[in-house]
């Protein structure tokens, strides 16, 4: 395990505080105590807060609620005594004067002695006067190998028997989950099933991602319902999904092929790029999480660059999974526009480094109205796989579209409708737009207490303005930046 490779050269090299952050406290724990007795023959204490001191029973609850006295005790041990010092929870101290001046002390005498303070919480929170000081380490989730060996010993517990394809299904699933989570969700799985259930598990691990994603507040967990049925036209973008479908399997990384990155929907409102985005997590059975990056902004010093940071984590520890950012050119609009002290690109030049840097399996889809506000290195090959332009449906697109909604309300009669008529009647109008007439014309039939027929989808369109007439110089920028060869066509 790399982690433990880092942490014990760390060690080694008697850097005095170490730093981890990592929601896995007990996992934590056990690791830091095997490694120390296995590689490098060190003692371990652990504090708490509200215990003291455990483990050994000459210091048992020593420094009880006295996170001075914890330190005191370090200072008090013979130079010779080889030992790591684990103190939970202790960032809460380190705004006390007295706290950080006892460590500054401890600090240049664990130079010279083979001991070790290692602090761990589940956020990182050093003040400026100690980060010289400490060193920060970031603890991972457990690896694919790590969860399919502990499903492995619950399975074998329950002499229940698995296959190795199930088992790394199973396992993959699971990625982004704590062990204790892992442990949670299969006790309720084994709870409902009587046994670890390779069918229906995924359901339950689903829901305990969607927990994670409520909890942090800076993420929506969306469920995806619409699929390519549900969109009509758009069957270059719809073939470049298609072939992309088995893109994270397990056979695509072993053929040589690297995760792809995501996708940038440009255009005209209405066309369809929100529900792309529905699609793609649908078709290729990946959670879709959306990003709101007004919920980013806070009003403290630095929080909005540490949540930008902290949802960058989350999808990546959720990954597999689409992250699907509605409106990405009005934040770029709104860096160029604000006095927030250069807040607003701090938090988009973290995002744009992540996009073209990330190797996890993440799979990004924006989408934007006005191509001037996004910069042009956000457009490059790199941070995203390829750009679409999504223009207004054309005659047959059109009569793909009412074929859609009108086979969703009225499946047995749609010989009733004269689909290329329609299509006809309502050049320059939207897909959204389309979907509107449908749904008006059959409130005029429910109205009148009579099934809606052609007379009313045709009066329902003879009042309706497409906003393609009330945008026209935008629409007409847009088409030509899109025939400049610059963008992908999505039909």
């Amino acid at each position: 395990m790399k982690f433990l490779k880092d942490f014990i050269i760390l060690l080694k090299a008697r850097y005095p505080i170490i730093y981890i952050s990592t929601l896995e406290e007990e996992r934590i724990e056990y690791l830091l105590k095997y490694s120390s007795k296995k590689y490098i023959s060190r003692v371990c204490y652990v504090w708490n807060f509200v215990e003291g001191y455990q483990g050994n029973p000459n210091n048992k609850g020593l420094a009880t609620k006295n996170p001075l006295e914890a330190l005191e005790f370090i200072e008090k041990l013979t130079p010779e005594t080889k030992a790591i010092f684990i103190l939970k929870d202790f960032d809460n101290f380190l705004k006390d004067f007295s706290i950080i001046r006892k460590l500054k002390n401890l600090g240049k005498s664990l130079k010279t002695q083979s001991k070790n303070i290692v602090i761990i919480s589940t956020e990182v929170n050093i003040p400026d006067s100690l980060r010289e000081l400490v060193t920060v380490v970031n603890f991972p989730l457990p690896t694919l190998q790590e969860i399919c060996e502990e499903l492995k010993r619950l399975t074998e517990s329950l002499d229940q028997k698995i296959s190795n394809d199930e088992l790394l299904r199973l396992g993959a699933a699971c990625q982004g989950l704590s062990l204790e989570r892992i442990r949670r969700v299969l006790s309720k799985i084994i709870a409902e099933y009587g046994e670890i259930d390779g069918v229906n598990s995924f359901s339950f691990i689903l829901t305990e991602k969607k927990q994670i994603i409520e909890q942090s507040q800076l993420l929506e967990f969306c469920i995806a319902s619409k699929k390519m049925l549900d969109l009509g036209g758009l069957n270059n973008l719809k073939n470049w999904i298609k072939i992309r479908s088995n893109a994270f399997s397990q056979q695509a990384l072993e053929y040589g092929l690297p995760y792809p990155k995501g996708l940038l929907l440009v255009g005209v409102q209405g066309t369809g790029k929100s529900v792309a985005a529905q699609i793609i997590a649908c078709e290729w059975n990946l959670p879709l999480l959306r990003l709101d990056f007004g919920r980013l902004f806070g009003s403290l010093v630095g929080q909005s660059e540490s949540r930008i940071r902290r949802v960058i984590e989350l999808v990546e520890t959720l990954a597999p999974c689409i992250l699907w950012i509605d409106e990405i050119d009005k934040i770029f609009a709104t860096s160029q526009s604000n006095g927030d002290n250069g807040t607003t690109n701090r938090v988009l030049a973290t995002f744009i480094t992540w996009l073209s840097e990330k190797s996890s399996p993440v799979f990004v889809v924006a989408t934007a109205n006005n191509i001037d506000w996004i910069p042009p290195e956000v457009i490059r090959k790199g941070r995203f796989d390829e750009t679409f332009f999504l223009s207004l449906p054309n005659l047959k697109e059109r009569e793909a579209i009412f074929n859609v909604h009108l086979k969703k309300v009225r499946p047995k009669t749609l010989d009733n409708y004269q689909f290329e008529l329609l299509s006809t009647v309502t050049k320059n109008f939207s897909g959204a737009e389309i979907e509107q007439i449908v749904i008006e014309a059959m409130r005029v039939g429910f109205n009148e207490k009579r099934e809606f027929n052609m007379e009313d989808l045709l009066t329902v369109i003879q009042k309706s303005v497409p906003l393609a007439k009330t945008k026209n110089k935008e629409l007409q920028k847009l088409k030509e930046w899109a025939e400049s060869g610059n963008i992908s066509l999505a039909s």
